[in-house]
């Protein structure tokens, strides 16, 4: 059957079978779904318009079918790997959308915010938890399906008491060294404040600081923090450090040579060191009275209104399942485990001694967001 799609004023006239879906983001063509498994013809030119196409709206799904919506934060080599399998184990067809690097958290809450009113996502991968505190406060988000046992395997300080998120897969915060600029281990720094420390005239990198998880390590420091301590903090991190894209460029700067350290996260860092790069991976603030390391989960969310909730909770069963942690510990991104059946660190963070984690008050850090943002944008612009 034929059904005519409009967005704004772009209208497009799809043929569906049973099932048939796609998803279409103009400004990268590569952040396509779904999974090859029907084929439907797109416009070919879509110059500078932001289209997505869901037939849900178009009444091609039931509920009783098996497309999924996914929109993933995680870097797509780490994400889509576990997405493919999961739709072949579950039999639900996963129509994935991504993002950039540089914007992709802030970019895809952005997008769910703008579909409030006809919500087309049914789950959302976030590589941070922030902004999907940000969600959740918005009432954008429903409550996950998941049974008691899978839902108390998670540490509470990484699960909603509504459970309308849930964390898992973390990564860890961490300064990453080039070992040829500095080959003295005493040199090396043992701190975040090491990125403002004015006797240190090595050249040092930051992510973009109002996206991703340098937002949100920054926004836990603006909730932490007298106000005057961070502002001061602030002025100088941006002063004194180079901005580039994301985690990724940092580690990749730091590792040709470019960047003498860096703040990034361990999925990059240990990208990076196992390349055969000449860095080495510090989690800072470990010593006594210190803060300890930031651990910034994954989280997993379902959409309120979202087009198709029953398949959504399936999906969401498989993917916050243990294998799924197991998989993203012992693949390349090396991320940290949570769920209690697994070990508590990854070969990212093997200090030797068990690592000291910053104690978060996130539903705290979330609604400092604002004010932090605000602030940020004083110092710099992108």
């Amino acid at each position: 059957m034929n059904h005519s799609c409009t967005v704004g004023e772009l209208s497009v006239r799809i043929a569906c079978s049973s099932a048939p879906s796609l998803t279409v983001n103009a400004r990268d063509p590569q952040a396509v779904g779904p999974v090859p498994r029907h084929r439907v013809a797109a416009p070919r030119r879509l110059s500078g318009v932001l289209v997505t196409i869901v037939l849900a709206s178009a009444g091609c799904w039931s509920e009783s079918d098996r497309a999924v919506v996914v929109y993933a934060a995680l870097d797509r080599e780490f994400s889509e790997p576990l997405l493919v399998e999961a739709g072949a184990t579950t039999g639900l067809e996963i129509l994935p959308v991504y993002d950039l690097e540089s914007t992709k958290t802030v970019g895809l809450v952005t997008r769910l915010e703008a579909e409030r009113a006809r919500p087309a996502c049914d789950l959302f991968w976030n590589n941070e938890i922030l902004h999907t505190l940000r969600l959740a406060d918005q009432g954008l988000l429903r409550p996950l399906n998941l049974d008691d046992a899978t839902w108390e395997s998670f540490p509470e300080t990484f699960r909603d008491p509504e459970r309308r998120w849930v964390g898992f897969a973390a990564r860890a915060r961490v300064l990453i060294v080039n070992t040829d600029r500095m080959p003295d281990p005493s040199r090396w720094p043992r701190s975040i404040t090491a990125l403002v420390d004015p006797d240190r005239t090595e050249p040092r990198a930051l992510a973009k600081p109002t996206f991703g998880t340098t937002a949100t390590h920054l926004t836990v420091l603006r909730s932490r923090w007298e106000a005057a301590a961070f502002d001061a903090f602030i002025a100088e991190l941006l002063q004194r450090t180079t901005i580039v894209s994301g985690n990724k460029q940092v580690a990749t700067g730091v590792g040709s040579g470019e960047f003498a350290f860096g703040l990034t996260d361990t999925d990059d860092a240990i990208v990076e060191l196992e390349s055969g790069s000449p860095v080495a991976i510090v989690l800072p603030d470990q010593g006594d009275g210190e803060s300890g390391a930031l651990l910034i989960p994954n989280t997993l969310v379902a959409i309120a209104g979202g087009p198709h909730p029953a398949a959504a909770d399936r999906l969401a069963a498989k993917l916050i399942g243990p294998e799924t942690e197991r998989r993203l510990a012992d693949g390349p991104s090396a991320q940290i485990p949570l769920h209690a059946s697994l070990r508590s660190e990854s070969r990212a963070v093997s200090t030797g001694e068990p690592p000291r984690w910053m104690e978060v008050d996130w539903t705290a850090a979330s609604r400092a967001w604002p004010e932090t943002r605000a602030l940020l944008l004083e110092h710099w612009r992108d």
